[in-house]
């Protein structure tokens, strides 16, 4: 149970971390949600955004963080 509890705290942290960056979005010097690939409509009334881009590449970064985790806990 121990590993468990230890493991929770650490994904809380990484949650809160990501947290504080969303927090600060605008203020990122890489563009996190204004990449190419991201999908972008404005008409006169009416605005669709999806993040495709952004959405993959933190995926993959979440996937890299959790295998390399998942490896550390073994």
């Amino acid at each position: 149970m121990e590993g468990i509890g230890k493991t929770l705290v650490l994904i809380g942290l990484f949650i809160v971390l990501i947290g504080l960056l969303l927090t600060f979005f605008e203020k990122l010097p890489f563009g996190l949600g204004k990449l190419p690939g991201d999908i972008y409509i404005k008409r006169d009334n009416f605005v669709f955004y999806f993040p495709l881009a952004t959405s993959i590449l933190i995926s993959v970064i979440l996937s890299l963080i959790f295998i390399l985790l998942s490896k550390i806990s073994k």
